[in-house]
């Protein structure tokens, strides 16, 4: 999954079993120590390691919190105060601290946290970050200290082995050689998409599931006109997608329909010549935005697809008035296996992106990192934050037997054990399954390894027995086609296209990207509203390029030679 949040909430269950393990702390037989030297053994000369396994007194750290609207606590629970603030005291010693919280819709934390940083308020000692423009701010700031320094210090050797699947996470927090932020990793392929579609509209309707976009028509067509479960056509939404964020997120989102036309929007992709271009500018783009105007038109897509973002797009998949819905493999868990609740007999499958008449075919890819975290200069005790991280990665990333998160995060909230003592979830959980505790530590999501999902997901898929954590996890707690979904994932692989641009923000990027988006939003909406016509798109690409464009491709290309050599 999460603004890209930067994911989010939404990857709930299937963020509890993806993690690859983690040393932690000092003097503890087999666990590597953090160490002040560079031999790992102890701190320089007769000074002491300020890095503990837990502290007394009790030491604090100090964070801020951008709230999902859609995650939730046991009643007298807070953001602030939960079981995971009352765990890191308990088990490491260390209070956390909130300075503000906000529940972060249409960019609220990161109003709140420019105009904390703009009225000179207090900064807290950690802050996890999701947009890139704020965290080059905030590095710029110079509030932040160089955490690459504190990482190759404090870091255990899980979280570095993790770090070392791919070097690169690093360069978009790099300032003048120096790592200031540490790349919150992410879940390999968490966010490359496939098409969710209702199998029981397809078999009733005795149809197969699209392999083109052409093939894609005439499942909506029928769908819509010829609904197997008896809806009238204007309330089916064949195609649920949304571009009120960006043409290029994390569900339901229209980005492959461009694909099929040779680009993605939204995103930096590497043109014939070899050098980056920014794919909203290339000429597939008018192909696939005259498209959708089609689609809007047959009401193939919600006529309100502009104001809809991610969550709303699941929203009628759900209810079971939408047919097929773009997204990420882990969708058949959350939000889809909701579906059958409200409709009698609903089963949605995964299945390959659709091609052009030619072809083609391309879907955003994922990169292993999907934000920042930022450590305070004046953090009285930054090794604290590598005791509770630390922790995470070796207890919560890969349990193994006797581990305190062998059957789930907490007891009570995204698991509970019977009289036996065998693990129950979701609905089985007395007064209901909280799914996404993982979402209460100061890191979003605990602790992620890029490559530790999808093992689990293909071990399973080829029918082997469920033996570890992660692949015991997956059987108990996520959505039934899960694993078929990770299969049609790699099948198309070939096709999985990252934004190539992972660097800092440029300087015209700076002054001029806002605005360009502006732009690009308006003129993307006007063509598929019939607003304007095609021709529109020339237009834009032409003060796109005048407005700043041209110099923000020619400073990222600067970048791109710097890290490809």
């Amino acid at each position: 999954m999460s603004t890209k949040t930067k994911k989010r909430f939404t990857f709930a269950i299937c963020m509890l079993l993806i993690v690859s393990a983690v040393v932690g702390c000092s003097n503890s037989g087999n666990k590597a120590e953090p160490s002040n030297t560079a031999n790992g053994n102890a701190a320089a000369g007769n000074a002491e390691n300020p890095y503990k396994e837990k502290y007394d007194p009790p030491v604090t750290i100090s964070t801020v919190w951008g709230v999902d609207p859609a995650l939730t606590f046991r009643e007298g629970e807070t953001i602030e105060n939960n079981v995971a603030t009352k765990w890191a005291l308990d088990t490491l010693g260390i209070k956390v601290e909130s300075l503000w919280s906000v529940t972060d819709t249409n960019g609220a934390f990161a109003t709140k946290m420019r105009l904390a940083m703009s009225s000179g308020q207090k900064m807290p000692d950690v802050a996890v970050i999701n947009d890139k423009l704020l965290a080059q701010d905030l590095i710029d700031s110079g509030m932040f200290q160089d955490a690459g320094v504190l990482f190759d210090k404090y870091a255990g050797e899980k979280w570095k082995a993790a770090m070392n699947l791919d070097p690169g996470v690093w360069n978009a927090y790099m300032n003048d050689g120096k790592r200031m932020g540490i790349p919150l990793l992410d879940y390999a392929y968490n966010s490359d998409y496939l098409l969710w579609i209702r199998q029981d509209w397809l078999d009733k309707l005795n149809l197969k599931a699209p392999k083109t976009i052409t093939e894609l028509e005439a499942v909506m067509e029928a769908f819509k006109n010829n609904n197997p479960q008896g809806l009238a056509p204007d309330k089916v939404v064949p195609l649920s997608v949304g571009f009120k964020t960006s043409m290029n997120t994390w569900m339901g989102d229209p980005s492959w329909v461009f694909g099929a036309y040779g680009t993605l929007p939204s995103q930096w992709n590497l043109a014939a010549d070899g050098t980056l271009e920014y794919g909203s500018t290339n000429a597939g783009i008018k192909q696939g935005l005259v498209k959708l105007k089609e689609w809007r038109d047959k009401g193939y897509i919600p006529k309100e697809a502009a104001l809809w973002d991610e969550n709303k797009t699941s929203e009628p998949a759900v209810a079971g008035t939408a047919g097929i819905i773009p997204g990420p493999y882990w969708m058949s868990g959350w939000p889809l296996l909701d579906t059958a609740k409200n409709v009698e007999g609903a089963v949605w499958k995964p299945y390959a992106i659709p091609t052009g008449d030619d072809g083609t075919a391309m879907r955003h890819g994922t990169h292993f990192v999907n934000g920042v975290i930022l450590i305070n200069k004046d953090m009285k005790n930054p090794e604290a934050f590598f005791t509770y991280e630390n922790y995470l990665f070796e207890n919560l990333a890969d349990p193994q037997a006797g581990s305190p998160f062998d059957l789930g995060v907490f007891e009570g909230y995204d698991y509970a054990l019977d009289a036996s003592g065998k693990a129950l979830y979701l609905d089985d959980v007395p007064g209901g399954a909280i799914t996404a505790p993982l979402r209460y530590f100061i890191v979003r999501d605990g602790a992620r390894i890029p490559d530790a999902q999808f093992k689990a997901l293909l071990n399973l898929a080829e029918g082997k027995e469920a033996t570890t954590y992660r692949e015991r996890e997956v059987v108990a707690q996520y959505g039934p086609e899960t694993a078929l979904a990770a299969t049609v994932v790699m099948e198309q692989e070939a096709i999985s296209k990252k934004d190539m641009f992972v660097g800092p923000p440029t300087k015209t990027m700076k002054s001029r990207m806002d605005y360009l988006k502006k732009i690009e939003a308006q003129t993307f909406n006007e063509i598929i509203y019939g607003a304007k016509p095609a021709e529109a798109f020339d237009e834009f690409v032409k003060s796109w390029k005048s407005s700043g464009g041209d110099d923000i491709t020619k400073e990222v290309n600067e970048w791109y030679s710097s890290v490809a050599k």
